[in-house]
């Protein structure tokens, strides 16, 4: 969220351990598969006008990529016309085939040296608070972007003194590479579980580990107590409710503070089919059953995003 509080932002449904949240939001959502219609509560648009077109012309000026449009974000304008964006660095192809995602996959381009500072005058320029930085998946490098990650995050707090989320890769094989991006000291460290262990070859690809994702948060943790952890998992892939129950438990058990669930879209015709559109109703029952297991902090809801009000996630902005 920008340093302008004022601007309008569709209530997240964060579960405080108090009543279940409503999962209204408003924003347009990727075409649902020919011959299935969307169900009603997907179905909502924003108002006419909004100052997206701000947001959008600094992105482009900066020459930033942001998974807001990589990755056919619902939330996309909405986001934009509160002045925030997530930033994403090391390109814009990706080099694992997941079944879920529409951000370009094929041959990699070298980094460019100066991303980390047009990304802090985009943030600056912004006024954010609280700044979320991702990637694609770079195997091809030996540290799988982490360096890069450092100097992002540091470039951003030097130049806004806000705090800096990553949201990151598994870094799958790279030694050291964790241990670069936590050196920069990131108020949260973000990674997603994206679905349940049955289901990973499916939707995160050959190389993706289940194993390896609550590692790798594991290790966050132990590395900087002080960081606050966050998951996020997809639904509507497959998965039954004991499946999805299991793997909140490990996650807990790895020591992850924040968690958030959110609806599958199919962003594009060739991306694995939606098996199921899961009632805002039943939302509300897991993500008050998830706060009530142990988590810190949680928002669930059908158009709910790893990234979406972040920093709302952070204690209404307060890291503690």
């Amino acid at each position: 969220m920008s340093a302008d509080d004022s601007r309008p932002f569709a209530p997240l449904p964060i579960v405080d351990g108090a009543t279940p949240a409503t999962a209204a939001s408003c924003a347009t959502v990727p075409a649902a598969a020919p011959g299935r219609r969307l169900p009603p509560w997907l179905r909502q648009n924003l108002a006419p006008g909004g100052g997206h077109g701000e947001t959008a012309g600094l992105i482009a000026e900066l020459g930033l990529e942001t998974v807001c449009s990589s990755a056919k974000c619902p939330n996309r304008l909405e986001c934009w016309s509160a002045r925030t964006a997530t930033f994403m660095i090391l390109g814009n192809v990706c080099t694992r085939p997941c079944g879920f995602c529409s951000v370009p996959r094929g041959k990699t381009e070298a980094l460019e040296a100066d991303e980390p500072e047009r990304v802090a005058e985009a943030a600056r320029r912004l006024g954010l608070a609280h700044v979320v930085i991702t990637s694609v998946t770079r195997d091809d490098l030996p540290d799988g972007g982490a360096e890069h990650f450092r100097r992002t995050v540091e470039a951003v707090r030097a130049a806004t003194g806000a705090a800096v989320e990553v949201l990151v890769p598994d870094f799958l094989g790279k030694d050291g590479a964790l241990e670069r991006v936590m050196a920069s000291r990131p108020e949260v460290f973000n990674h997603n579980t994206e679905t349940v262990p049955r289901l990973y070859r499916e939707v995160r690809g050959r190389k993706s580990r289940y194993a390896w994702t609550l590692g790798l948060l594991r290790e966050a943790k132990r590395l900087d107590p002080a960081t606050r952890t966050k998951s996020g998992l997809m639904l509507g892939l497959g998965e039954t409710r004991d499946e999805l129950l299991d793997v909140l438990a490990d996650l807990l058990g790895a020591g992850v503070d924040f968690l958030t669930l959110g609806q599958y879209l199919q962003p594009t015709l060739d991306s694995l089919p939606v098996t199921r559109y899961v009632p805002p109703e039943e939302f509300d029952e897991l993500g008050t059953l998830a706060r009530r297991m142990g988590f810190r902090r949680v928002a669930s809801g059908p158009l709910v995003r790893s990234s979406y009000h972040a920093r709302e996630m952070t204690e209404d902005g307060r890291v503690a």
